[in-house]
């Protein structure tokens, strides 16, 4: 389970990466982007962080995945240290 935990982890770790790092990549769909060049081309300022915001929307929602599994993750470990070191205590 520990692995699966740790595999989901980096997986995840990976997407995020991959998606703010990525300058290069286009997350808008052709209307968008045409919308937005058309606008930059007429002296608009609109589009030019728009792929940047779209990149960033993506990112958002696997990073509260991640850091809620991580959190999950610590306290399910913290609860079972805690009840193998009172298992070993004698009963009174």
């Amino acid at each position: 389970m520990k692995k699966l935990i740790a595999r989901f982890a980096l997986i995840c770790t990976l997407m995020v990466s991959v998606a703010v790092a990525g300058s290069d990549l286009y997350a808008q769909c052709p209307m968008c982007r045409m919308s937005a060049e058309t606008n930059l081309a007429n002296g608009g300022s609109e589009g030019k962080g728009l792929n940047q915001g779209i990149l960033y929307l993506l990112a958002t929602p696997y990073l509260i995945v991640t850091i809620g599994g991580f959190i999950w993750y610590r306290n399910r470990n913290r609860r079972e240290e805690e009840e193998d070191r009172y298992a070993d205590l004698p009963e009174a």
